[in-house]
């Protein structure tokens, strides 16, 4: 059920819930409470019915330690990456880390300017 309305509405609400989980995660550990996980999805109008949520909790939280990690979240809503993403994610980092002179995880324009032309 899930499943089908997030296909639905596509990846700007994924986005979306991917921002919305970041800012819930105060302590930056990736992962959300059953109480966070419920807000996020009313937030984002993907109303479940109680006991499917009781169910989807279930499944989303394997390990049984009342947190929700944010990458399985997308696993298991879109499945592994097919071998021809996982290639295109691994050349964007590699490139992202050819960027990062300082590796302080981001990158200002200047260095994208000093290797990057758009001519």
């Amino acid at each position: 059920m899930l499943r089908e309305t997030l296909s639905k509405r596509g990846v700007r609400v994924l986005t979306g819930l991917g921002k919305y989980f970041r800012n819930v995660d105060k302590n930056r550990n990736g992962f959300l409470s059953q109480a966070d996980f419920k807000e996020a999805l009313k937030v984002f109008h993907l109303e479940i019915p109680e006991g499917d949520f009781g169910s989807l909790w279930l499944i989303l939280d394997d390990s049984k330690s009342d947190k929700v990690d944010y990458g399985e979240f997308t696993r298991a809503i879109f499945g592994e990456m097919n071998e021809y993403r996982k290639s295109f994610v691994r050349k964007v980092s590699f490139a992202y880390m050819k960027l990062d002179f300082n590796k302080t995880g981001s990158v200002p324009m200047v260095d994208i300017r000093k290797c990057y032309c758009a001519k």
